[in-house]
Order: structure tokens, then C-alpha cells, then sequence
């Protein structure tokens, strides 16, 4: 795709206001990027896929047409007539299968195992899709955003708190990139349905939110990983409760030194890869709370105005205090938990009050939970009433006069067809903008870094410190990357 540095202006956008798609609410956007003068809209952007299987691949389906598979929506986030049909021109995987079924496809694209290796020649792409395993999002997001690319990272945005700041911090400097992060369900017309039912009033101002997911993957007793976890929580009959003491033989199509990144080293292990496996290690992932924490807390962060405003960092999201627990008690060293509760407190501002808001995981349900309120979703509670993540009100006989307002929100085009208007410059800022990902994406991993404590921890979220526990710190910041990555984020 041509290049050119030439802007027409800047488009101011309100905190309320809702264009194309782009949910403002939470979101920095106070150089939101013009349309390039001269840039023919119709051209294709030349993508790198880092990470080309899973949900790499999910994003190549996104971003092509491919005659074999024919487009379909599968979040609500957008018509199938714009659906995009970009150039995938270098791929990257540790997984050579992974590789060579994503270059079946793409013939003509380079190929890679080395993330690293990949912007070499950062001149044969415009923008980066980040598809790999969590503790090395950071790596690829930031090596794309300092070469001037465009970004679409999947959830979490980053491994841990500090490094999620970064990318926030260096995205700033970037205002002419399109960024998005991968929670797709920020795109929906469901989250602007929420929003046009709550400004109606019918429920009063919320001063409480629950959010359950009743996925229970991770460190648990034996009879509920058994029912709950059985594909991808038991190795060979016994339950994962922490490393097994063999090593195995590293799989001839796996470069695990690569997948191992930053991490500190240890031994290849079935239990670690592929897919669902990783997620639950601390040294790789977090868990389903920064999983599908970054979905599911997305609602109420969209919504509700819990967004204050600071001289140096403009628009932030940060709770006064977090606290969370898991029936396995102390936190493990190695596993997370599948069952875990972790609740926030926020400031009153603006209209807003105070809110409790809390995260549900496993076998932990909000107050009255029946399961006609579903397996995965969120309730608000207000001073007249309750409304439902699905927009139902109640209780129902208290609502049954009450007429669902007609839409007034404009609906997003889809997820990922925001992130490649904008970087064509045809198009508002991405609704789940790095200035926007990385409030709510800190938020999620608080939940974690307060569990793993086993203290009410108060944030401060300019110093990125818990107040009254100082033992937090290597939560919040890995202390140290390994050799070959420790020379590759600058915070300068």
C-alpha cells in the first residue's frame, strides 16, 4: 500500500458520541487521524500475520475473501457486504504446520518463525496482525508500532500490567496508526442496545454490575476439573495440578525456544501447548480472567461513564481498590484458578456514582443468579431495577409497560472493518483503540495481580503500584526477560 505523510487536519470526537462504530466512551481520542490526502481508499493493505494459526487464522478469514470458505459473521459486529479483502504478505509462526497451512493460502507470502525476524524488512508491509501466545503480544505490538504499522493485537493487548501501559505510552506517540485489540464483541449493536436501554433511566443510575463466565478451565478440585475441564486439564488420566517432572522430546514442527520467548526457560511438556493449554500458566498467560475478561468487562467499561480525566495521561480507567478470591485459597505458583471472584471499586464521577463491579469465573455467580440468565453475562443494577446483558429488564412484571427505545446509536461496520477503514484513512478511530484496550486491559490483569497477593490491594495507577502491597511488583512488571528479548522494549 502507497505510503504518504501528508494529513488534513483533526477530528475532535466527544467522550459520549458513538461514530461508526467507534465507541468514544473511555477512549483517548483527541488526535484521531484525517483522511490522507491522496490515498486511493480502494487499495489493499499489505498485511504481516504474526501468529497464523487459531485465532490468527480467525483474523486472516476477517481480512480476506477466500472462495472456499464464504464470509460470515460470528460476533453481531457488522454487515457481511463490508467485509475486507486485504493482501496477507508475510506470515509467522512457531508451529511450522501452522506455517505451512497459512502458506497454502498465501504462496507468495514470506515466512517466518521469529516474530523478530519479521520486521527485518518492515517495508513490505503496512500493518501487523498479533495472533500469538499472551507473554509475547507485547513483543509483536511494539516492534509494529515503532516501525510505523498499523495493529490488530488479540486480547490481552499485553502479558501484564506494566507491559500494557508501554503500549498504551507508545501508541500515543503513534496518532496516525489504526489500532484495535481483539475483543470483537466491542463492536456489536448488543453493547449499543445496553447503552440506548440505561440512558433511557428506566433502572436508575447503577451503582452495581456483575459479570460471569461460567467457563471453569485451570487449577480446581479433581471432580469439577473432571466435569469441566476434562480436554485440556488432565495429561495422559491425571488432573494438571503443576509441572510434571519428565521431559519430553519437542515436537519436530514446534520451535518451542521461539514459543518460549521472554519466559523464563523450562522444559517441553504436552501439557503446555497447544492452544487452551498455555493460557492457565502464569508464565504464559492469565487465565480466563484476562481472557474473557477482556470481553465480557468490555460491557459495563462501554457503557457506563467510569472514565476520569488526567493532565498527563488524558482519559483513564483505574479502580481505587481490587480484591479477589478463589475457593483453591492461595494463589499457586504455577496455575491459575478456574473458579475466581474479583471485585472492584470505582469512584463516583460525573453522573456516575460510586460502582461495585465484579467479575465472576467457574463456579462464582452473582446474587439471584438463575440459569435463565444464562452461562456467560452481566447484570446491572440500578435504583428501580435490574437489566440483563441479553436487555432484559427486571424484575419483568415491574417493566412489562416499557418500550425499548428505538436505536439512536450509530452500529460499527464490524470489528475489524474499522480497524482497516481507519488505516486507510477512511474512517473513524477503532472502538477498541490501544487508548481505550489498555485502561480496560490493566483492569483485567489487576484482578489477577490482587488474587495472587490475597490482599485487597489499593491501585495507584500513576505509579502503577499497589499501595499497601509492595509484594505485587513482579505481577505487575516481569522481572526480568530472558536474553535475546531483554534489549527490545524501551520505555524512553
Amino acid at each position: 500500500m502507497k505510503k504518504t505523510t501528508t494529513w488534513s487536519g483533526v477530528r475532535q470526537v466527544t467522550r459520549r458520541e458513538f461514530v461508526g462504530g467507534a465507541i468514544a466512551t473511555g477512549a483517548l481520542l483527541a488526535q484521531a487521524p484525517a483522511l490522507l490526502r491522496g490515498q486511493n481508499l480502494n487499495s489493499k493493505l499489505d498485511i504481516a500475520v504474526i501468529g497464523a494459526g487459531g485465532r490468527g487464522r480467525a483474523s486472516i478469514n476477517e481480512l480476506t475473501l477466500n472462495a472456499a470458505e464464504p464470509p460470515k459473521r460470528t460476533d453481531g459486529s457488522g454487515p457481511l457486504d463490508k467485509h475486507p479483502d486485504e493482501n496477507i504478505v508475510a506470515l509467522c509462526d512457531i508451529n511450522q504446520e501452522s506455517l505451512d497451512s497459512a502458506g497454502v493460502r498465501f504462496p507468495q507470502a514470506k515466512k517466518f518463525t521469529d516474530l523478530r525476524k519479521v520486521f527485518d524488512d518492515a517495508k513490505a508491509f503496512d500493518a501487523v496482525v498479533v495472533a500469538t501466545a499472551e507473554h509475547t503480544h507485547v513483543f509483536a505490538t511494539y516492534l509494529a508500532l515503532t516501525h510505523g504499522k498499523h495493529v490488530y493485537c488479540e486480547k490481552p493487548l499485553s502479558y501484564n500490567i506494566w507491559e500494557t501501559r508501554l503500549i498504551r505510552e507508545t501508541a500515543r506517540k503513534y496518532p496516525r496508526l489504526s489500532t484495535q485489540m481483539g475483543n470483537q464483541g466491542h463492536a456489536s449493536p448488543q453493547r449499543r442496545m445496553i447503552k440506548e436501554i440505561l440512558d433511557t433511566g428506566v433502572i436508575g443510575k447503577v451503582n452495581e454490575v456483575h459479570v460471569w463466565a461460567s467457563r471453569a478451565w485451570g487449577l480446581q478440585d479433581a471432580a469439577s476439573a473432571e466435569k469441566f475441564d476434562k480436554p485440556h486439564g488432565f495429561y495422559n488420566g491425571i488432573q494438571i495440578v503443576d509441572r510434571f517432572p519428565e521431559e519430553m522430546p519437542v515436537p519436530p514442527s514446534i520451535h518451542f525456544d521461539l514459543w518460549i520467548g521472554p519466559a523464563p526457560v523450562r522444559p517441553f511438556h504436552a501439557t503446555y501447548f497447544p492452544g487452551p493449554r498455555w493460557y492457565r500458566w502464569w508464565d504464559f498467560g492469565n487465565g480466563t480472567m484476562s481472557d474473557l475478561g477482556s470481553h465480557d468487562n468490555d460491557v459495563p467499561y462501554t457503557v457506563l461513564d467510569l472514565w476520569r480525566q488526567d493532565a498527563t495521561a488524558g482519559r483513564y480507567l483505574a479502580p481505587l481498590s481490587v480484591e479477589a478470591v478463589s475457593p483453591m485459597g492461595k494463589a499457586h505458583k504455577e496455575l491459575a484458578p478456574a473458579t475466581l471472584k474479583a471485585t472492584y471499586e470505582y469512584a463516583a464521577v460525573g453522573n456516575q456514582p460510586a460502582l461495585k463491579l465484579v467479575w465472576h469465573q467457574g463456579d462464582s455467580k452473582p446474587p439471584g443468579w438463575t440459569e435463565a440468565w444464562g452461562a456467560r453475562s452481566c447484570i446491572f443494577m440500578g435504583e428501580k431495577g435490574m437489566l440483563l446483558g441479553n436487555g432484559k429488564l427486571l424484575p419483568e412484571d415491574r417493566f412489562v409497560d416499557f418500550k425499548a427505545p428505538a436505536e439512536s446509536i450509530p452500529r460499527s461496520p464490524g470489528h475489524w472493518v474499522e480497524w482497516v477503514d481507519h488505516a486507510k484513512g477512511n474512517g473513524p478511530v477503532p472502538g477498541s483503540n490501544f487508548q481505550y484496550a489498555a485502561w480496560t486491559t490493566e483492569a483485567n490483569h489487576l484482578g489477577n495481580v490482587a488474587y495472587r497477593t490475597g490482599k485487597k490491594i489499593e491501585w495507584d495507577w500513576k505509579t502503577m503500584q499497589a499501595r499497601n502491597a509492595p509484594e505485587a511488583a513482579p505481577y505487575i512488571r516481569r522481572p526480568a526477560f530472558r536474553a535475546g528479548w531483554d534489549n527490545i522494549l524501551k520505555t524512553t
